[in-house]
């Protein structure tokens, strides 16, 4: 049987894990000494209010190689093979993490870890889309293949509300660099073929909206695509922008979620985003 298997910082749809038989090892948030596992024992309105209460912002790592291994025994049984599909390794070591945990358990599982490139819906879609076309009837082999050749297509572009918790993390490549001397500005970040990078800094909430599709609609044209907006703690933007989009786009479906907490603890509440997934 193949088993389809992601992290936390892979967004899904609400239904989807039940729908596609997706399994999400979560991600590790770390408050001090205190460390929750993201969707089990920490969700996202129970984040925000720990950030609230104690005015910090929380660390996050990647699974252990022995959290990937118990948790691969707990969603497959022997002889299965298992599609583990994964936030980009130039952001997470989530990756290799999975890849030591396939080593470990090699006479168990035939397991395939993918650098996915990508981060947030891009990587839920991704997952779909492997589970969509094994019900149609293709091999793993041809699955794996559709996955690493799109991978490099899928677009995550962003615009952060505030910088603080950017500065804080480290995770954002270039952003970091312009940080110190750019003050009270709304950057944009694009991910593309695994890096996360600030492209531009605009000086409104309603500018960066605007120049993110436009940033999109330069790359897309009007090609047919899953169009996705994420938002963290900050639904009305995300609607406005999904609203906005639908008539630049020729999405085939379009949807809304929450950022992932692992995401939104690197990059803030506030950030909204688009994120274009070509179809072929």
């Amino acid at each position: 049987m193949l088993r389809i298997v992601t992290d936390g910082a892979a967004d899904l749809l609400p239904a989807w894990e039940k729908e596609y038989g997706i399994d999400t090892i979560p991600v590790n948030i770390l408050f001090g000494e205190k460390s929750y596992l993201q969707g089990v024992e920490l969700d996202n309105e129970g984040f925000y209010k720990l950030v609230d209460e104690s005015k910090r912002v929380p660390k996050t790592s990647q699974p252990s190689p022995h959290q990937f291994v118990e948790f691969y025994r707990k969603v497959a049984q022997k002889g299965d093979t298992i599609l583990s599909i994964h936030i980009t390794a130039k952001l997470s070591g989530t990756y290799a993490s999975a890849i030591a945990a396939a080593e470990e358990l090699k006479g168990e599982f035939n397991i395939i870890p993918i650098d996915s490139a990508c981060g947030s819906l891009g990587i839920g879609l991704m997952c779909r889309e492997a589970r969509k076309l094994e019900r149609a009837g293709k091999s793993v082999e041809e699955i794996v293949k559709y996955v690493e050749d799109i991978k490099s297509k899928v677009r995550v572009i962003l615009t952060l509300d505030t910088l603080e918790y950017a500065k804080m993390s480290g995770r954002v490549g270039t952003l970091q660099a312009a940080l110190a001397s750019v003050l009270n500005v709304k950057p944009i970040a694009v991910l593309r073929d695994g890096v996360l990078n600030m492209t531009e800094k605009v000086r409104t909430r309603k500018a960066a909206l605007d120049r993110v599709i436009e940033i999109a609609k330069e790359e897309y044209g009007n090609s047919p695509v899953y169009m996705a907006v994420v938002h963290s703690r900050d639904l009305k933007s995300g609607q406005a922008l999904l609203d906005d989009a639908k008539s630049h786009f020729n999405a085939k479906e379009t949807m809304i979620n929450d950022l992932s907490i692992s995401i939104a603890a690197n990059l803030g509440p506030g950030t909204v985003g688009l994120i274009l997934y070509p179809i072929e």
